[in-house]
């Protein structure tokens, strides 16, 4: 079984403090993973990693928490956030890895295409981000309609956006 940590300092904390989540936090690892692998309650899914499990269910164990993220959680950057926090609590090695992806291949590539997706709405905000500063240092004053217009743009029309700004004499000329 996985071993959980030891009473003595969980019975420190739970003294110690009023916080009950504490000693809830505490009681996890006595917790059967087989009672809670298809709850529809997000915390308990995410928490599968923390439960009671043998260890070579250990790649079963994190396969659910993420199918049940994948279920439970519609919003691609919450998905990544939790994602992170089940990583970090099961402690899949490089070896153990590679055989989830190879177990649950639709589940790790809906995973890593939310990933993808993330990531690259992060660069095309950083994109905008860059922009909108060029804009304020050449004209000092960018409307707010300017201003939407860039935030709302696609990575390729930012692109040209970026380009023209370079001999552009006004906003207007930038966008045409």
């Amino acid at each position: 079984m996985r071993s959980s940590p030891s009473y003595g300092s969980c019975w420190k904390a739970i003294r110690s403090s009023a916080d009950p989540c504490i000693a809830f936090l505490c009681e996890l690892p006595k917790l059967p993973y087989e009672d809670y692998r298809d709850s529809n309650n997000i915390v308990a899914r995410l928490n599968l990693p923390n439960l009671s499990y043998p260890l070579e269910r250990k790649v079963e164990v994190y396969a659910r928490a993420v199918r049940g993220l994948l279920t439970l959680e519609p919003r691609p950057e919450r998905q990544l956030k939790y994602l992170d926090f089940i990583d970090i609590y099961a402690g899949l090695d490089d070896k153990e890895l590679e055989q989830y992806r190879q177990e649950y291949p639709e589940d790790a590539e809906q995973i890593s295409t939310a990933a993808e997706r993330f990531r690259q709405e992060g660069k095309r905000q950083g994109e905008a981000a860059v922009l909108l500063r060029l804009m304020e240092c050449k004209f000092k004053d960018v409307p707010e309609e300017a201003r939407q217009r860039v935030k709302e743009a696609d990575p390729q029309t930012l692109l040209e956006w970026s380009a023209r700004i370079l001999m552009a004499d006004t906003i207007d000329a930038v966008f045409h």
